[in-house]
């Protein structure tokens, strides 16, 4: 059995734009499902601890027609989240970054979880983002001073696919960050799911649709590893 920490932003209001936003939905239960299923343990944290903010246009009727992520999500199964300051990342074989716009406000240049993507990297485990949730790769930086994808092939959510005029109040654009220090690949639009390693230990998820696809990606992954 591996310990997996799957990482939420705690959520963000831009009063001024009158914008919300937070974690999405089936990033979370997609793998997470598929990852219990498999006997692993998923533990939750956040920046503030507690529950998180949802974004909730993932459990919208739009995105989750089946009320599938909603179901969970009102079961109280992402309620209690950990502190990242508290989390001891010795515990842990796989860190995983949950995506939603909000990891671009409150996870991207968080010190904590810096830390805590390091060590888990430093001890052999799997680094893992979807989506918007590579934002945090771009700053974790090693001992060199680069970043953790610098060079490497790495994927996440691409600009022209971004709601309109969002790109406008958005802190910084995940593609053209993430294409200044990596081997950005948005992969063919016209797939479905779209999921890439950097190297062993590195996985990066395009878009909430490849949530599955990253949740197959890790189950396999750990099977390697017994």
């Amino acid at each position: 059995m591996a310990k997996v920490l799957a990482v939420l932003s705690s959520g963000y209001k831009d009063e001024e734009n009158n914008y919300q936003t937070g974690w999405w939905g089936e990033e979370l239960f997609a793998p997470m499902e598929l990852l219990e299923k498999s006997g692993h343990l998923v533990d939750l944290a956040s920046p503030l601890g507690g529950k998180p903010d949802i974004d909730q246009i993932s459990i919208s009727e739009e995105y989750d027609p089946e009320g599938t992520y909603k179901e969970l999500y009102e079961s109280g199964k992402a309620d209690e989240t950990q502190k990242l300051s508290d989390v001891n990342p010795a515990d842990y074989d796989v860190v995983l970054v949950i995506g939603g716009h909000g990891a671009m406000y409150d996870l991207a240049k968080n010190e904590d979880l810096h830390r805590i993507i390091n060590t888990i990297y430093d001890n052999e485990g799997i680094v893992a983002a979807e989506c918007h949730g590579p934002a945090p790769l771009i700053w974790t930086t090693r001992p060199d001073g680069k970043s953790i994808i610098a060079g490497k092939k790495a994927t996440g959510y691409p600009d022209e696919i971004e709601p309109e005029g969002l790109l406008d109040i958005l802190p910084f654009s995940l593609e053209q960050e993430m294409t200044e220090i990596a081997n950005y690949d948005k992969g063919d639009l016209n797939q479905k799911a779209h999921a890439v390693w950097a190297d062993n230990q590195i996985v990066t998820s395009r878009d909430p649709f490849s949530s599955e696809l990253m949740g197959e990606e890790l189950v396999k992954a750990l099977e390697k590893r017994k």
